[in-house]
């Protein structure tokens, strides 16, 4: 085995490591990998429409804008950088860190352009990226418990309530 797979295969992410780590679904992970490669492509293709201008902030704008789909694409989408050595390495770093860690990358990436020139086309362009890290975020808060478990907690609550009612009562004179 060369040096090359031997590199490979410890950069590929385990997939049982990471579902287990964070709790996500396996379609929930899938949608979030989908906006993010739609992200970068809106990202891509918005900052090279901003870069045709004369206007030093929005050309700034825009190359950020294709620095950011780059990122989204070596990050959600490994397969598409294929020429890039580091591609997968990179992309196994990204997938170990945490939900939250990702959505304040991935928010904080995409405002960056729109603070440095606010127009129309960083909005959209930046829009879908920033929806990722929203979902990366909406990811890291968990999921919703289920209605009967609450009704058990909000019952014990209760009945503890009374007890103590009902105890502070009785050892009055």
């Amino acid at each position: 085995m060369s040096s090359q797979d031997e590199q490979l295969q410890a950069a590929a992410p385990d997939p049982a490591a990471s579902s287990a780590d964070d709790g996500m679904t396996w379609w929930y992970r899938w949608l979030c990998r989908i906006a993010g490669v739609i992200g970068g492509v809106s990202c891509a293709f918005a900052g090279l429409w901003n870069c045709v201008t004369i206007n030093p902030m929005n050309i700034a704008a825009g190359v950020w804008m294709m620095l950011n789909a780059f990122i989204l694409f070596l990050c959600e989408a490994p397969f598409c950088c294929q020429f890039i050595e580091f591609a997968n390495a990179v992309s196994a770093r990204a997938d170990k860190l945490r939900s939250w860690q990702k959505a304040a990358f991935y928010c904080g990436m995409a405002v960056f352009p729109v603070m440095l020139s606010l127009t129309l086309t960083t909005l959209f362009g930046n829009a879908i990226a920033f929806a990722t890290g929203v979902l990366y975020g909406l990811s890291a808060l968990g999921k919703k418990g289920d209605a009967i478990s609450y009704a058990r907690i909000h019952q014990q609550q209760k009945q503890m309530d009374e007890e103590k009612l009902t105890g502070t009562q009785e050892g009055q004179p």
